[in-house]
């Protein structure tokens, strides 16, 4: 399991022109399974994005997480994250989670967040033609990987 964590001042999630979520300061998430992913990646991934502290304390230093700033989650399927581009320039997504697999990791992923933090949580839509507008803060882009239970 992958994913790609950027701190954002906010983020606008559009499916066919119509708004479908939108959060304020806090994570932006995209969320990348393969078939070979269980509950145990979720829960070692989702515990490790709600717990980075990469928001600012009052001394400019990275110290907090989301809960401490009364921070939102948007969580989006992403198989491109598996895109394979070491043979030639058209990228394979051989290793990406087949839609019967990944799309109930991914809402139990989101069902993890909510179950275990106060923070408002937020989604797009698993499969669906997505256009995502966002304010990056910082930037901060964290990528993790999610092998055997171990965040890496």
């Amino acid at each position: 399991m992958r994913a790609v964590v950027q701190r954002v001042k906010k983020s606008e999630l559009s499916i066919d022109g119509e708004l479908h979520s939108s959060i304020g300061k806090g994570f932006m998430v995209l969320l990348g399974i393969t078939d070979t992913d269980t509950e145990v990646e979720i829960k070692a991934l989702a515990d490790k994005i709600l717990k980075l502290r990469v928001f600012e304390d009052e001394n400019g230093k990275m110290n907090l997480a989301l809960n401490d700033i009364d921070g939102e989650l948007q969580v989006v399927s992403q198989f491109t994250l598996y895109a394979d581009c070491h043979h030639g320039n058209r990228p394979s997504f051989i290793n990406a989670g087949k839609p019967e697999v990944a799309e109930p990791l991914y809402e139990k992923f989101v069902e993890y967040c909510r179950n275990n933090s106060t923070i408002p949580v937020k989604t797009g839509v698993f499969g669906a033609d997505m256009k995502i507008n966002l304010i990056n803060d910082g930037p901060v882009t964290i990528v993790l990987e999610c092998v055997d239970g171990k965040v890496l």
